[in-house]
């Protein structure tokens, strides 16, 4: 487990400057402008195809994005990014992969982006430990993106954050039953609401951008069988065919 040998700057505006941040990975990623996007860990469909669609069109011009690695929303965020553009920020020692669903992710994430973390080895996650980790996805993006949340839920602490660091916060419109945490936001108007995707994500980055290929991708773009593909990668390409980013067609591999 490797140390920061500086702080970031953006975390000069959190409440207690962390003393040490660990990491692996990519550290060239904190130079790229970042977005932090967080919502809730049962997202629905409709926000579930929204976060993966924002964090990918995000990443292609060259904006890296910052989630919390939990499930839902944070693994959707940075999965749409591609590993090698996202930084995971985590809840417990870099020794420890939490939660063990995303255990595939976080190795990736590791491999081929930057996991962070303010806690030593063998440090396990606690409900305070969950909050600093919050406080710190926040200050490192530029902006906040909450694409879903309950009016009594964690996200709304780190949008407490991000308006208490005056960040901009915005986040996705829903039906007026769902996602209560956003719809008061937006009806208050302490949050902007994206409501075209593509006018959004081009006020951001560069369209000249080309973020750094997917290796899986690149590989099946070759015309893989099934057996070999799952031979060398396990798996992580029944979670490409589940996000719709490959398909599996007579025993081969396509990239949709």
């Amino acid at each position: 487990m490797n140390v920061l040998r500086n702080i970031p700057p953006e975390l000069h505006v959190m409440k207690k400057l962390p003393k040490t941040v660990y990491y692996e990975g990519n550290t060239e990623l904190l130079k790229q402008p970042k977005i932090a996007i967080v919502g809730s860990r049962k997202p629905s469909q409709y926000t579930k195809e929204i976060t993966y669609t924002l964090a990918s069109k995000l990443a292609a011009r060259g904006v890296c994005i910052v989630s919390g690695a939990a499930m839902g929303v944070d693994a959707l965020a940075h999965k749409g990014a591609g590993s090698a553009n996202t930084i995971a920020v985590m809840a417990n020692g870099l020794d420890i992969i939490y939660p063990k669903v995303n255990r595939t992710l976080i190795e990736s994430i590791a491999a081929e982006g930057l996991v962070l973390s303010q806690f030593e080895s063998g440090f396990t996650a606690t409900r305070w430990s969950f909050v600093v980790r919050n406080e710190l996805v926040v200050a490192l993006g530029d902006v906040l993106i909450v694409t879903q949340a309950d009016i009594s839920s964690g996200t709304m602490r780190s949008v407490a954050y991000a308006q208490a660091m005056g960040k901009p916060v915005y986040v996705v419109p829903h039906r007026l039953d769902e996602s209560l945490g956003t719809q008061e936001l937006l009806k208050h108007k302490t949050a902007q609401g994206i409501y075209d995707i593509e006018a959004f994500v081009a006020g951001f980055g560069r369209a000249e951008f080309t973020c750094k290929k997917d290796e899986l991708l690149e590989y099946c773009r070759r015309g893989i069988s099934y057996e070999e593909a799952v031979a060398h990668y396990g798996d992580r390409i029944m979670e490409y065919e589940l996000e719709g980013r490959i398909k599996i067609e007579h025993g081969n591999i396509y990239v949709v």
